[in-house]
């Protein structure tokens, strides 16, 4: 798996994913691969709903099934950004021996579950105040929880360098909402971008070749900064193992004449194109896409 570019064809017409296969196998001598195929779910909690809770802001929750992972997306607009915690602790000043209270969780938290129908059948034993968004009478049936948004296309390979992935975004009702186009660099598992949001000539360039030439077209390349990133990947298990090893490693070089100077730097990290790094970033990509348009 290899770096990986997105983009949304708003306005794309019910041709679209044909004139992009035409254009892919004719003028890309591209090679149909399979079919590709995405889940989309959103859900709403209905703690606000329970006599005596108050809920000053209402948390969401979307899913998306990709192959054998379940990508979940849980926001509360109440809670704090990691960022702005980490600011907060760096201007703390501590008094009186006073102890900086961090917050059970941050803003966004971002899950990888498998298999799928995992995630609803933990939703319903622990009898959880999550309902699909569009289920809103309160006795109705949680079997509503189906998919409410899909993503159906073809993924072709141009080469031996690029995969191309290209869908219609459908509706439950089976209306089409534009299209998603992804292209896949094989050769690069990682590709820092000079851009403050993250786009790459590289994959910019492709995916402009493989649209058709269509007047008003309206396409827009869907990115995240390396910093937004980085809020999205926080793990408090592994923050804290990193920091209680960083401490035991400091007490114990403390009177070790041998320590050679270099274990402050910055150790090796897991590529984000790699396996299901690659496939959570596409994921996250995608939901904040469509949640940016009103569509989840």
């Amino acid at each position: 798996m290899g770096f990986t570019g997105l983009a949304r064809w708003i306005n794309a017409p019910s041709t679209g994913l044909e004139l992009i296969r035409e254009n892919i196998m004719r003028n890309h001598h591209g090679q149909l691969r399979g079919k590709w195929f995405l889940s989309v779910k959103s859900y709403r909690s209905t703690l606000g709903s329970v006599p005596g809770v108050q809920v000053h802001s209402e948390r969401s929750m979307c899913t998306l099934t990709m192959n054998e992972n379940v990508f979940v997306l849980l926001e509360d607009p109440a809670a704090p950004t990691r960022a702005d915690i980490v600011t907060s602790v760096q201007n703390f000043q501590t008094t009186d021996r006073q102890v900086f209270s961090v917050p059970p969780h941050y803003r966004t938290t971002f899950l990888t579950l498998r298999p799928p129908g995992a995630l609803e059948q933990v939703l319903h034993q622990l009898k959880a105040r999550w309902i699909p968004v569009r289920q809103t009478a309160p006795g109705a049936q949680r079997s509503q929880g189906g998919q409410q948004l899909s993503v159906e296309g073809f993924i072709f390979a141009i080469g031996n360098d690029w995969l191309v992935r290209v869908g219609h975004v459908v509706l439950a009702g089976g209306a089409v909402k534009g299209m998603l186009l992804e292209a896949e660099y094989l050769p690069l598992p990682v590709l820092h971008s000079q851009t403050a949001d993250g786009t790459s000539e590289l994959l910019s360039n492709l995916l402009t070749s493989v649209l058709p030439n269509i007047r008003e077209a309206k396409t827009v390349a869907v990115t995240i900064s390396d910093s937004q990133w980085e809020e999205v990947l926080w793990d408090r298990e592994e923050e804290e193992r990193q920091l209680s090893q960083e401490k035991a490693e400091t007490e114990e070089n403390l009177d070790n004449i041998y320590v050679f100077g270099d274990e402050g730097l910055a150790s090796e990290k897991k590529g984000d194109w790699i396996g299901v790094d690659r496939d959570r970033r596409s994921a996250f990509l995608i939901i904040g896409a469509l949640k940016s348009e009103g569509i989840l």
